[in-house]
């Protein structure tokens, strides 16, 4: 009998304010250790939170972006634990009312090859439990060989830095599903600019709850949270071997733990970190030094309107107004910047189809090359359409656009500058393309006869006499046709 993966998944993401949730200290990565910091932050005696406006409105902006009903009411409560990265003894967090919930989220998945390639993809609905915000925790840093040279410190600068939680139901069905979600969701918050979601920067943070079942069961095995999970590869890789070890277990007798553990990634293996708290061990009681936080209809309408539009909407879009493949369309939407991009760049070429094509292949290979986003590119929208429009005019040829894109991307000059600097006007005069022509087939009698008795594949070699006759100038559209007029 087979088994059946079950996956529910955690999401903490760092808002993008200036300043942390409760009190004015910078949320600024990469500053000194605990240079920013207050009593507030610190949880010294006396010192009193006080919301950040910021934050409820980004909060909004994430809860919209996927799916989730804002509550007009949520309390702030607080959940005790003792680590020592926590200076007050407790985060303060929500539980039983929370700031949104209830959210439904259509994110496109696929099963992958070895070689990691999506296969078909397929839509799947995800429900989301809930989001809500918290106070982050400060960080511990350690360095040395255990029981040798060990030493730990502890920065709290992140201690009071504003997170939105994301919690879904257990709604994944393999470690892809998992994948694709996750990068569905940073994409949006990056989208709606309510977190920069960037893994490496620790202001996107993922956790996993994997268990498994036999097929057709409804009662959820022992479940096991993936901690420590610092790319969505890595969460994937993890939640692979985490089943794979579930499966083993259990087809050999054995029992399995409720307990959190670690992905590492050197051994690609999991290891036990602690066992797993319940609700109940955190001791939740609302939060007293903080009001409930009450949002109003017209404020969640104000951000809604504020918003951009969704970018699975945007695709759709594409798709309709510009006769664009859902794989094109989705790949233009990757990122905001390169939609909107696309979107400036067809308008100046007048044909959104070849511009998708030219900004899909030569255009990113050149930002990937350079590590670049679209807002950063050196060649702006509208030189691209530029280049595209001389392209669809005749005046150059595919092959010259690619080779100027490049000195676009290097020099940052536009496209009708280096194709008069080069010399590249491509000719279309068919006077001269005639002219051509016939010293062409004069001097190759031989492949004249030849392709006149039936070899039809020597019209390939004339094209390319033609066109090298012309220092590549000649337009190869007006070439084949000329020619074929001539010869025949």
């Amino acid at each position: 009998m087979s088994w059946e993966t079950v996956i529910g998944l955690e999401i903490h993401a760092q808002l993008s304010t200036e300043s942390k949730i409760f009190c004015g200290c910078a949320t600024r990565f990469g500053d000194e250790p605990n240079a920013n910091t207050c009593p507030t932050c610190l949880g010294l005696p006396g010192a009193l939170p006080v919301l950040n406006g910021r934050v409820v409105e980004l909060g909004a902006r994430a809860a919209l972006a996927l799916g989730l009903h804002i509550n007009n009411k949520s309390i702030f409560a607080r959940k005790n634990y003792f680590y020592p990265d926590l200076p007050k003894g407790y985060q303060i967090s929500q539980y039983d009312q929370p700031f949104s919930a209830n959210g439904q989220l259509e994110i496109m998945t696929a099963e992958r090859d070895d070689a990691g390639h999506p296969m078909e993809w397929r839509p799947k609905t995800i429900r989301i439990t809930r989001l809500h915000l918290e106070e982050d925790a400060g960080k511990n840093v350690h360095e040395g060989l255990p029981d040798v040279d060990r030493y730990s410190y502890i920065d709290l600068n992140r201690a009071g830095v504003p997170l939105a939680e994301i919690v879904t139901e257990p709604d994944f069905r393999s470690s892809w599903e998992a994948y694709d979600y996750v990068n569905h969701v940073r994409r949006s918050l990056q989208w709606v600019g309510a977190s920069e979601a960037d893994m490496e920067k620790g202001n996107l943070r993922c956790e996993a709850n994997v268990s498994v079942r036999r097929v057709g069961e409804e009662k959820y095995g022992t479940k096991v949270e993936l901690k420590n999970l610092n790319s969505v590869r890595f969460m994937q890789r993890a939640i692979e071997y985490e089943v794979a070890r579930h499966i083993k277990v259990l087809e050999s007798g054995g029992r399995l733990t409720q307990e959190t553990r670690l992905w590492d990634d050197r051994a690609m293996e999991t290891r036990v970190m602690r066992s797993k708290e319940e609700a109940h061990d955190y001791r939740y009681f609302p939060e007293p030094d903080l009001q409930p936080l009450i949002v109003s209809e017209q404020f969640v309408e104000d951000v809604r309107r504020a918003m951009p539009e969704l970018p699975e909407t945007r695709r759709k879009r594409f798709g309709e107004q510009y006769g664009l493949s859902y794989a094109d369309a989705s790949q233009l939407v990757s990122e905001r910047s390169l939609a909107d991009y696309y979107e400036a760049a067809s308008e100046a070429s007048g044909n959104p189809r070849a511009t998708a094509n030219w900004i899909r292949t030569e255009l990113l290979r050149e930002l990937e090359a350079n590590n670049l986003s679209a807002a950063d590119s050196p060649v702006s929208p509208h030189e691209l359409g530029a280049l595209v429009r001389l392209i669809d005019e005749g005046k150059i040829s595919g092959k010259q656009g690619k080779d100027v894109l490049v000195e676009m991307f290097k020099t940052g000059k536009p496209a009708q500058t280096i194709v008069e600097e080069q010399g590249l006007v491509q000719v279309s005069d068919t006077g001269e393309i005639d002219a051509l022509i016939e010293s062409v087939i004069a001097a190759n009698p031989d492949q004249l006869a030849n392709y006149r008795s039936g070899k039809e594949a020597l019209f390939g070699f004339f094209v390319g006499q033609v066109i090298k006759a012309s220092k590549g100038k000649a337009n190869p559209k007006v070439v084949n046709e000329r020619l074929r007029a001539k010869l025949n």
